[in-house]
């Protein structure tokens, strides 16, 4: 038996942190994982490793993992051969479409995608031939405000300024809980430790949010927001940078500040401290603070996206970095330098070019808000949704209203699903498509190190044998293109494997052949720890993609939204709210079936301040029901006193009590779902975004 040690990264998250993984080949022919730990060599996450990477053996050998393609027979699985499969995918959407017209196939992508580069390189192979308008992901529940805010004021979609988390003195966080999250749109491996040396240099970590979360918790201050009312907060921060001439002039081209300042002029602190509930006082120093810093970077997150005015708050937090003279300067927030640049390579994006049938939501790079999807389906009449395709996605748990999505599924002609459960979601597939486990398959993080805090890259050789008869993700994609492409007679342009794009975008890139440093694939496999390409540096200017080639920091979508907000009624006394959390050992809906993750004491429990449990009747631990306009939930609710008053927590992804879901842990650690609650109508009005935080909720004794 021979013993062998492999370095790749994880990649169950944003922080892409590298692993030393030892297997052991085994006189059978088979090989076994000894041990997942940090690989301490690693340029960028120098060791650090949380719960999820070690679960990646967990996900190995999951008994409940489908490994061969499933069509449902009266009700039943059964075998189906893979270009068998293909046909019938290609056989049912076609009819479909020629009946009903290309928008009656839809298509929903979710978070996963982005982490694993053979959807990102081969998945519109076939689901672009698809020529439907109805397209969805997760990107909607998430981060679409970021890629908004960017694309109007910078010109793309992916040019995101990230927080140079490693220099700044200064760090406001919003909505955030990068301990929990290992950071999100802000690749940062090792964040206890960044933030801890940031307070060792003397810097100041600050954190907003309705909850003292793990990041809070070690903050040097922390402020108690209104969910919902973060734009609030912003906004008479941007005005006191305004009023007291605390701003700070740059290099960088700019448009519209004149008309920014204008516009926030009544939106002063002391008017806005009875929105969000921090002091005026409070607001105003904050401000002075940041302002003062050597370096300062305001960050927000989810709690800042996905919520009614999402967009707004991220302009907001663009101007305020922009106006105090951190925007594109060491400290402040930068934009990355990748190896494989996505912001050359790509187009910038559009906007609203089409709108949902039903609601007339915009679409955003070709996608539409999910939060429409159901209605789509359910709605009768020319353009409605008869068929789905979903890859690696649950929305069932994941996008707003569950259980109008549930109802809505079983209502379609036809669904295909491209997974490795019976989830929630896929239960109500006519055809399960299995790729092959992560482990067995390579890896190029072309998302995450677009968002990461240094220049890195690194390629992932698999580390197990792909099994007999299985197929990686994108050949599953070729397969379903060919067999469609067959169907309708077609011609179909040719492709080539993902390392070799990799390889071809690598060499053709800034640090490719005609740099000093000679990327190429053949280099990547050379460093298997990784290769450092250096910190950020100031870049933006060069980069804007914006017609004026200058920062545009007035976009008149998001200036007009101010009269929105500013018509927002005060939130009613004694109602209750409702926001999210995240742990360390899940990530959104896909990690609850894995034992390492879920044992242990629960964490899918309500939390719930003391005094709004004693004025309800409620006592620690009793279990409630918890109500809002589109659903109700039974759950245990716990006394903490690390909630705002009025805030009620539930985290996301949990709830997998559906019947024909066959993941064993899962359906022995149910929980309840929180988007059994959400609102498939409260949305961010700018992009659509799903407003999965701020949802107004009762509780009461179940």
């Amino acid at each position: 038996m021979t013993k062998t040690l492999h370095h790749r990264a994880c990649h169950l998250c944003e922080a892409i942190c590298g692993l030393t993984i030892e297997t052991e080949d085994r006189d059978d022919g088979s090989r076994q994982i000894l041990s997942i730990k940090g690989d301490a060599l690693d340029t960028f996450s120098r060791g650090h490793i949380c719960p999820k990477a070690v679960a990646l053996q967990d996900i190995q050998n999951d008994p409940d993992r489908v490994r061969q393609p499933l069509r449902k027979v009266n009700g039943q699985w059964q075998p189906i051969a893979w270009d068998e499969a293909f046909e019938l995918v290609a056989e049912r959407f076609s009819a479909i479409q020629a009946e009903h017209g290309k928008n009656a196939v839809a298509v929903y992508q979710g978070n996963p995608s982005v982490h694993n580069y053979g959807l990102m390189t081969h998945s519109n192979y076939f689901l672009g031939q698809l020529k439907t308008r109805n397209r969805f992901s997760a990107t909607s529940v998430d981060q679409l405000p970021h890629h908004l805010t960017s694309y109007l004021m910078y010109g793309h979609g992916l040019l995101l300024p990230i927080p140079d988390i490693d220099h700044t003195q200064f760090m406001l966080i919003l909505g955030g809980n990068p301990l929990a999250s290992n950071g999100s749109i802000m690749t940062v491996p090792d964040v206890e430790k960044r933030l801890k040396a940031l307070k060792a240099r003397g810097g100041k970590l600050v954190v907003v949010d309705p909850r003292r979360s793990e990041t809070a918790a070690m903050a040097d201050q922390h402020i108690f927001v209104r969910p919902g009312n973060d734009a609030a907060l912003l906004l008479g921060l941007l005005n006191t940078l305004f009023d007291e001439g605390l701003t700070r002039e740059g290099p960088l081209p700019v448009n519209g500040l004149e008309q920014v300042k204008e516009a926030v002029a009544p939106f002063t602190a002391e008017v806005m401290s009875s929105r969000c509930g921090v002091p005026a006082e409070d607001i105003r120093q904050l401000a002075r603070d940041f302002a003062a810093a050597e370096s300062a970077v305001c960050y927000g997150r989810m709690g800042v996206s996905t919520q009614a005015y999402g967009s707004l708050c991220h302009w907001l937090i663009q101007l305020i970095n922009l106006v105090t003279g951190n925007l594109d300067r060491v400290g402040g927030t930068l934009c990355t330098s990748p190896a494989l640049d996505l912001v050359a390579t790509t187009s910038g994006g559009h906007f609203n070019v089409w709108q949902s049938r039903v609601s007339g939501l915009p679409e955003y790079g070709g996608e539409l808000p999910v939060a429409a999807l159901a209605e789509e389906m359910l709605t009768p009449g020319e353009g409605q949704i008869r068929a789905l395709v979903t890859v690696a996605g649950n929305p069932v748990l994941s996008t707003p209203n569950g259980r109008q999505l549930e109802q809505a599924l079983d209502g379609l002609d036809f669904m295909v699903s491209v997974d490795l459960y019976i989830n929630e979601t896929t239960r109500h597939a006519d055809l399960i498509l299995p790729p092959t486990a992560p482990l067995e398959h390579d890896h190029y993080d072309t998302t995450f190190n677009v968002f990461a805090v240094r220049n890195v890259t690194r390629f992932n050789e698999p580390v197990l044998a792909k099994p007999e008869g299985a197929l990686d993700d994108w050949e599953i994609f070729v397969g379903l293109a060919k067999a469609f492409a067959a169907k309708n007679g077609t011609e179909l342009k040719p492709t080539m494997p993902p390392q070799q794009m990799i390889d071809l975008g690598l060499r053709f890139g800034p640090y490719g052949d005609k740099s000093e440093h000679k990327l190429s694939l053949a280099a990547l496999r050379d460093a298997p720890h990784g290769i450092d390409l250096g910190p950020l540096k100031p870049n933006l200017a060069a980069r804007l993609k914006t017609e004026s080639k200058a920062i545009e920091a007035a976009p008149e979508l998001l200036v007009a939204d101010l009269a929105r907000f500013a018509a927002q009624p005060l939130p009613a006394e004694g109602e209750l709210v409702l926001i999210g959390r995240r742990h360390v050992r899940s990530n959104n809906s896909w990690m609850h079936n894995y034992q390492r993750l879920v044992k242990g004491k629960p964490r899918h429990q309500l939390l719930m301040h003391p005094q709004d449990m004693a004025g309800r009747g409620l006592s620690d631990g009793q279990r409630v029901r918890v109500q809002s306009r589109v659903g109700e939930i039974e759950v245990e609710a716990v006394a903490s006193d690390e909630m705002m008053p009025g805030v009620v927590s539930l985290p996301h992804g949990w709830g997998h009590a559906r019947p024909g879901v066959q993941m064993g842990i899962a359906s022995a650690q149910p929980g309840a779902s929180a988007n059994d609650l959400t609102d498939d109508r409260q949305l961010d009005a700018v992009s659509g975004n799903a407003a999965l935080n701020g949802v107004p909720v009762r509780v009461e004794a179940a």
